[in-house]
């Protein structure tokens, strides 16, 4: 499917907006042959997750996709591409409104959502909204259930991931790659999260437990909490802190793919946002959710809506110890009592999650849905 997409993000905070649009144009290029150009108003945002990415140019291509600086200058004389993506509901420049609207045929101007598990999502997917423009808006929303967009997930995605997986000596080459040396028997869980209060008392859970423990925490905002509980005053990537039954060792922040693959070696994911949260169910492994914070804990609501989803053919007693986690994990007390209640459950949830990827994966992926929905735009037009 040949064509010009233009996909715009504007970066709030952390990594998220950018993390999901990078992926999305980067599988658009490779699987459905589209040209993408990606608008990003903040490039420093993007260097960490693609180091290739220059602060200085304007205009470069990583990774088979065009990565524009967002200005207003720099959208004012661009002709539109058949498909315009304003990306969570960022304002599209009005001068770039007005290209579209001067187009022969004016693109498919689509507002991608953010991730809901909520019962309204696939009652609103896809619906239009009429703009002052004279052009029509449509709005796309990923999510985990048939009528919705289905989630970000490349064609090879799960093959790779079932390979690494399969392979010890594979996986054991990779972390030493990212500085991690195995300890024999330990359980490897990752840790990528927001500030939290909760973190000091699952912290001393996995100390004073039973089972070795080796936590794996790439650079992130919860590197000064973690600091606090090991009582240090600086950290550096590789460092290694022994507390009882738990080693923590900090990691330098990683591009995507290994991002990935670090989420595949691990026994256990905690996740924060929306990026980290996808690739974690295509892990398919048991993970902790930890949710973006909204004002007047709308949040709640979403996070409730996804547990009623991912509870689904757990044992009572599994599900109710996963639910005590999450919302202990997002209240930010209680950590302690929850995790222990988890352990007796490690097996179902272990095979849960990979039950949970794959009927997921059954699903079309949100690239292919979006390039359907092109198309079948295209079909009604004519």
């Amino acid at each position: 499917m040949a064509g010009q997409w233009d996909i715009f993000c504007a970066v709030v905070d952390n990594y998220g907006d950018i993390g999901v649009t990078l992926r999305l144009a980067r599988q658009l290029v490779a699987e459905q042959g589209v040209a993408v150009r990606l608008w990003v108003d903040d490039l420093r945002s993007l260097q960490p997750l693609c180091p290739a990415t220059s602060l200085t140019e304007p205009q470069q291509w990583l990774e088979g996709v065009e990565v524009r600086a967002w200005t207003v200058e720099a959208t004012a004389d661009v002709v539109p591409g058949e498909v315009v993506i304003e990306a969570f509901a960022c304002e599209l420049p009005a001068t770039f409104i007005a290209a579209m609207a001067a187009q022969p045929r004016p693109p498919l101007w689509l507002n991608l959502e953010y991730l809901s598990a909520e019962d309204w999502v696939a009652g609103c997917h896809a619906l239009p909204s009429p703009q002052p423009s004279g052009l029509r808006k449509f709005f796309f929303f990923p999510g985990f259930t048939e009528g919705t967009g289905g989630l970000l997930r490349e064609g090879d995605l799960l093959a790779c991931r079932d390979a690494l997986q399969a392979d010890v000596a594979a996986r054991t080459a990779f972390l030493e790659r990212l500085g991690v040396t195995l300890q024999a028997g330990a359980r490897l869980i990752s840790l990528f999260a927001y500030e939290n209060t909760g973190l000091g008392e699952w912290l001393e859970a996995m100390a004073g437990g039973e089972e070795a423990v080796q936590l794996l925490v790439p650079q992130g905002r919860i590197q000064a909490q973690l600091q606090d509980w090991l009582g240090v005053a600086a950290m550096q990537p590789g460092q290694v802190w022994q507390r009882g039954c738990l080693q923590v060792q900090l990691l330098s922040f990683m591009e995507q793919g290994d991002y990935d693959r670090l989420l595949w070696c691990c026994d256990f994911n905690a996740v924060r946002g929306e990026d980290s949260f996808v690739r974690a169910q295509w892990a398919a492994r048991p993970l902790l959710w930890h949710i973006y914070q909204q004002a007047e804990d709308a949040h709640w609501d979403k996070l409730e809506a996804f547990l009623g989803l991912y509870v689904e053919g757990l044992s009572e007693p599994a599900a109710l110890a996963l639910l005590g986690l999450w919302r202990a994990w997002n209240a930010g007390q209680g950590m302690g009592p929850a995790w222990q209640v988890l352990q007796p459950h490690w097996l179902e949830l272990a095979e849960h999650a990979r039950q949970w990827s794959a009927r997921k994966a059954a699903y079309p992926d949100l690239a292919t849905a979006l390039a359907q929905f092109y198309r079948n735009s295209l079909s009604c037009a004519a």
